[in-house]
């Protein structure tokens, strides 16, 4: 916040403080302690996006005269002849950040802008070097900013103490191979860590909450030829009428693979058929379409 503040006043810009705390705990940390408990590896930035930054802060920045809101993410924004506002990848693909901006809709579109978007990330710390800002050198940041670079084990051994439970880990058949000591420690395609002996490598390639059993398999197991992903938006706030083509991102840093995208439901579920098995497929986790440089939805893998 004291680097924020003294930005602003650096540019000559109004500075406010809102207090976001409540409704950041109720809302992103449970979102993220909840999905755990369910054996889910949830993204929180997600809900992140969609309830604090684009209804909380959006509504406080509308009510004190705002027509939009500017945020520092590496995405871009194109308006059709049609006046629809497309959500594409940054020019700079290495710090895209269009995944976790698939929660958007219409609605907030017409009010968002990305400035930063459209420049490599070198040319915007430039800039900011340029206009003597104190943040121009500042270290990329990595992990959740709610655990304060503490390990999310030891966030959810706190607040979720409840989910540190022993259990077996098994083959896709259902051979026992030994215990793990919390599925919330395992993420799915580890392989280092899991004590079971095996005369092949192993990795986890599945977690059952409800049975808490760890599932392994080996590297040609770890592939999946569909997914299904639920909560679906169409940022174009109309749902496909076929199904289409699209590239596929099944993780933030993941590389999009093609697929067939099929709407299911209304277009609140659709199923992804990959050209090749994705390895990895994570429950959680966001799969986002893109045709071309498009963001066209997404949704949460199940």
């Amino acid at each position: 916040m004291a680097q924020a503040r003294r930005v602003a006043a650096k540019l000559d810009i109004p500075f406010y403080v809102v207090d976001a705390k409540n409704i950041f705990r109720e809302t992103v940390v449970q979102y993220f302690l909840d999905g755990y408990v369910r054996g889910e590896t949830p993204n929180p930035c997600l809900l992140c996006n969609r309830q604090i930054r684009w209804t909380f802060l959006l509504d406080h920045a509308l009510a004190l005269g705002a027509e939009f809101m500017a945020t520092g993410h590496y995405a871009r924004i194109r308006n059709s002849e049609f006046g629809i506002r497309k959500l594409l990848r940054a020019v700079d693909e290495t710090k895209d950040q269009s995944y976790v901006l698939h929660v958007l809709t219409q609605e907030k579109l017409q009010r968002a802008l990305f400035p930063v978007g459209d420049y490599p990330k070198a040319e915007i710390r430039q800039m900011a070097e340029s206009f003597g800002l104190p943040t121009a050198s500042r270290a990329d940041s990595q992990d959740l900013c709610f655990l304060a670079g503490d390990d999310y084990r030891n966030f959810l051994a706190r607040h979720a103490p409840q989910i540190n439970q022993p259990g077996e880990i098994v083959t896709r058949d259902g051979r026992t191979l030994g215990q793990h000591n919390s599925l919330a420690n395992y993420t799915i395609g580890q392989r280092k860590g899991l004590n079971v002996f095996s005369p092949v490598p192993l990795y986890v390639i599945a977690k059952h909450a409800q049975r808490n059993v760890l599932v392994v398999g080996t590297v040609d197991e770890r592939g999946f030829a569909e997914l299904t992903a639920r909560d679906v938006n169409w940022l174009s706030g109309e749902v496909p009428s076929a199904p289409f083509r699209a590239d596929v991102k099944i993780r933030y840093t993941a590389r999009a693979v093609p697929a067939d995208v099929i709407p299911l439901e209304n277009g609140t579920r659709a199923r992804v058929r990959f050209d090749a098995p994705a390895r990895d497929v994570t429950a959680g986790q966001a799969a986002v379409f893109y045709v071309g440089e498009e963001v066209l939805g997404g949704g949460i893998i199940g």
